[in-house]
């Protein structure tokens, strides 16, 4: 991960010094912490990450690189009716595909239950915490508003003794789901309403992915996530802004259980933001339960996974979380940003070929029957290290559908009748007729080629104001390309109050085609591999592709709309 600074990196791109290092660096120079760097990424096990995860990775583990320190990797693993073990999986190979690795620094907040359970008797007995036995909602209305303070529980006054008991009772399963709840005793007047008297225990009769059936009771997220910090030394825990009003709390229960000095410091971000989708795991989950989407790692998802189906690269990824920083104030990141960091990587690493997508027959008249040829071709013009390849030639060609029209108008500089285009590192070719069926829809070609403009250039200088891409009939390799678009047609998908968010759905998020015709240079290539089909887009082989029927998604298409945006504004 590259450092932060003012200058720009070798692509352009100007990474700002963030606030968050800046702070790091004021508590390094106090000696703070033994002069540690010690962060975490704490993912719940609820679902697949997506690109906000992302920027938190990046950043957590980046920090880690930037200042000589370290990073866990930590579920937090408290709420067993959400969780599965599929999503931890998914969640380490997210993170292990983003290039981080956290060594042998594992840990659930399942690896905690026993001090948490061991520290909230303490609280109990310290007179810092009781068992409420009202039901959620009139504990709800005790909280009060913002503006009004809360009023305290009947069962505030109970006595440690009975409080121990209960609480034990709720451990051993004697009570049923909602019927009573551990709270911390703290403040129903605080101005901060995650200050009154929180909950930090509620029953759950839930087999957990871990520990199975062992409890019955399970801490609150904010109950077991600053003591799990504070257990494993970690020296500045990254939060998103929605947790800043959270820190007052985490304070308050290190203050109880803390024996030293240290506390990890909190220090909040604004989290990704991107238009034209999604980002609660909630609604991810809801796309996948009904099945708008197949699965959470449909290249339409802004999932790492979906990412990584389509073609994202873990660089392009990295680059973007580099790209737009690190701020305290929340904002909308344009989605093309994103476009442009992965077509910004392939354009240097993917390798070129040409394929035909909406195929139309071109028959070469004057071509030797049943002769065919290997012409040079240009792997990466970005990169001379790529070499080349051999492209076949011969008699019988797909061109483009989109390449030809019958009565071209004026700005029209491709293929029509009678007229000369260049096929690219092949030959000038020119189309003599026009075959149709019986009704009337064009069926092929024919033209003839000029011998003599071998490569693509003609001997007497004549100029083509067009070139384009083709496949051998005979050598092309029949494929299914997948062809993605923006899951949603709204810029804000979530910000229609009255209206779902699903009815902003794009119909035509994802278009099947069935008759596409690739070099053979594809042939035998491994799921994930990259490929930009000349003038069509970069394209990557997904994982349901087989030898017998290939399968490649299109990971963005060659136009560049930020680049374009930013070029205006110059």
């Amino acid at each position: 991960m590259a450092e932060y600074n003012n200058k720009p990196d070798n692509e352009g791109t100007v990474k700002k010094a963030n606030f968050i290092h800046t702070q790091i660096t004021e508590d390094l120079k106090a000696g703070k912490n033994e002069k540690r760097v010690h962060t975490r990424f704490p993912p719940e096990p609820n679902g697949y990450l997506h690109i906000g995860h992302a920027k938190s990775i990046c950043l957590n583990f980046g920090i880690a690189e930037k200042f000589g320190g370290k990073t866990n990797l930590r579920f937090d693993d408290t709420n067993p009716s959400k969780e599965e073990t599929e999503y931890v999986e998914s969640i380490k190979e997210d993170v292990r595909w983003l290039g981080f690795d956290w060594e042998d620094r594992l840990y659930f907040a399942s690896d905690y239950f026993e001090k948490l359970h061991d520290f909230a008797i303490k609280l109990i007995k310290d007179g810092k915490a009781y068992v409420d036995d009202q039901d959620a909602e009139t504990i709800s209305n005790q909280k009060g508003t913002p503006t009004r303070p809360g009023f305290e529980s009947p069962c505030r006054t109970r006595s440690v003794e009975e409080n121990l008991d209960l609480f034990a009772r709720m451990t051993n399963g004697e009570f049923d789901e909602g019927s009573c709840v551990l709270r911390a005793k703290i403040d129903m007047a605080s101005p901060n309403m995650h200050m009154r008297d929180p909950i930090i225990y509620r029953i759950m009769k839930a087999h957990h992915h871990r520990t199975g059936d062992k409890w019955c009771v399970y801490p609150m997220y904010d109950f077991a996530h600053g003591q799990s910090d504070y257990w494993e030394g970690i020296t500045h825990s990254i939060c998103t802004l929605e947790f800043e009003v959270h820190r007052p709390l985490y304070d308050w229960f290190i203050d109880q259980l803390q024996e030293t000095d240290y506390r990890p410091r909190q220090i909040e971000f604004a989290r990704l933001n991107l238009n034209y989708t999604v980002m609660s795991k909630r609604k991810l989950l809801e796309l996948v339960k009904d099945k708008h989407v197949n699965g959470w790692d449909d290249p339409r998802m802004p999932t790492i996974s979906g990412l990584r189906r389509r073609g994202y690269t873990p660089e392009s990824i990295r680059n973007f979380s580099d790209r737009i920083g690190v701020t305290k104030v929340d904002g909308v990141i344009d989605v093309t940003l994103l476009e442009h960091s992965v077509k910004e990587h392939l354009n240097r690493t993917a390798q070129r070929v040409m394929g035909v997508i909406n195929p139309l027959k071109v028959v070469i008249t004057n071509y030797p029957e049943n002769q065919s040829e290997e012409l040079d071709a240009v792997n990466n013009p970005e990169d001379a290290s790529m070499g080349s390849r051999k492209v076949p030639f011969s008699k019988e060609l797909y061109i483009e559908r989109d390449d030809f029209m019958e009565d071209p108008p004026r700005k029209f500089f491709r293929l029509g009748p009678g007229r000369e285009v260049r096929l690219r590192y092949a030959y000038f070719v020119t189309c003599n007729d026009v075959i149709k069926d019986a009704n009337g829809n064009i069926t092929e070609l024919h033209c003839t080629y000029d011998p003599a403009s071998k490569g693509g250039n003609s001997p007497d200088g004549r100029k083509v104001k067009a070139t384009l891409h083709w496949v051998s009939a005979k050598h092309a390799i029949k494929s299914e390309v997948r062809m993605y678009d923006r899951l949603f047609r709204d810029e804000n998908p979530d910000g229609h109050k009255d209206r779902d968010f699903k009815e902003f759905l794009n119909p035509d998020s994802l278009k099947l085609l069935n008759d596409c015709y690739l070099e053979p240079f594809v042939q035998g290539a491994k799921t994930l591999d990259h490929f930009q089909f000349e003038r069509l887009g970069y394209f990557n082989v997904d994982p349901d592709s087989t030898d017998e029927k290939p399968v490649f998604n299109r990971t963005v298409q060659l136009r560049d709309s930020w680049a374009k945006q930013q070029n205006k504004k110059q």
